[in-house]
């Protein structure tokens, strides 16, 4: 729940669960973490081809641990819109290759894998990965939770509407609030009834919303701690601040660190971020603030 001190006080305070268990290891989430991407990928929206190769991703995971960086999130299909959904082999491939290589060079690095495929979700936990990200909500692979229970890791369930190909083809809500919060609810609620209690929700901005509908959730992001789960937000470099400030995402660093800066103040508990060093700043300096999203 969130609850204001009182009328003329700013600082707002945020309950949530403030730990995930990652294998045995309590992760704190007093302060908000930053968790780095790493795609893997020929086209993602804005790295995609830098990264696919066994030395540049080691070089990445290199910066944005020395940057910062509390989790590395890697993901080798792209979810940018019209997006196809890639064969799952392929995926098991490229994750397999990628995740034994990091997982030998930064061995105590908490890894994320992005991938709405469960078999790719069991793979990659059983080589090393420590939670799984999965943008679709459990929609595109039915047997997601299921396996999320049985692997016993923290689980990031996102919001979306539609696939990536199609996600922006039907952005009609009659109110976009009330059917996330109702998704939301009833997703939780399977989640918990399998055993899984280490959850983390993403509104999912820019997955199957329009301009206006990003910012109303941005502004009232507080709704989402009705749940009493740590808040993810992921707004790096997206089309929500290019298309506002008619930019591209190669200039969308400002953009991203002002959002960040009111997601934290929020009570948002993880950036998903492109650029950790400036993420990393942003934190430390809402943290010297005050504006802590902690009870």
């Amino acid at each position: 729940m969130f609850i204001s001190k009182n009328s003329s006080d700013k600082n707002t305070i945020f309950s949530s669960k403030q730990s995930i268990n990652c294998k045995g290891k309590l992760i704190s989430l007093n302060k908000p973490l930053v968790m780095g991407i790493l795609n893997i990928t020929e086209d993602s929206f804005f790295d995609g081809g830098i990264h696919n190769s066994e030395k540049n991703w080691l070089k990445q995971t290199e910066k944005m641990l020395s940057e910062g960086a509390d989790i590395i999130d890697i993901g080798a299909a792209s979810t940018r819109p019209r997006a196809r959904l890639i064969p799952v082999n392929d995926e098991i491939k490229t994750i397999k290759t990628s995740l034994q290589s990091i997982r030998k060079e930064f061995p105590e690095t908490i890894i994320s894998i992005d991938t709405y495929y469960s078999k790719v979700a069991e793979i990659a936990v059983n080589e090393g990965a420590d939670m799984i990200n999965d943008i679709s909500g459990g929609d595109i692979d039915k047997e997601m939770f299921e396996t999320i229970a049985k692997l016993k890791v923290p689980y990031i369930l996102m919001h979306i509407k539609g696939l990536p190909e199609n996600m922006q083809l039907n952005t009609n809500y009659a109110n976009i609030l009330e059917e996330m919060m109702l998704y939301f609810s009833e997703k939780i609620s399977k989640l918990k009834l399998l055993g899984v209690n280490d959850l983390i929700i993403d509104p999912g901005f820019g997955f199957g919303k329009t301009l206006e509908d990003n910012y109303k959730i941005m502004r009232q992001l507080e709704c989402f701690h009705f749940f009493e789960l740590p808040i993810l937000v992921g707004i790096s470099r997206k089309s929500m601040i290019n298309k506002l400030l008619d930019i591209k995402p190669a200039e969308a660093l400002n953009g991203t660190t002002s959002l960040n800066t009111i997601a934290l103040m929020k009570g948002a508990k993880i950036l998903r971020v492109h650029d950790v060093k400036e993420a990393v700043e942003t934190v430390k300096i809402h943290e010297m603030l005050n504006f802590k999203s902690s009870v």
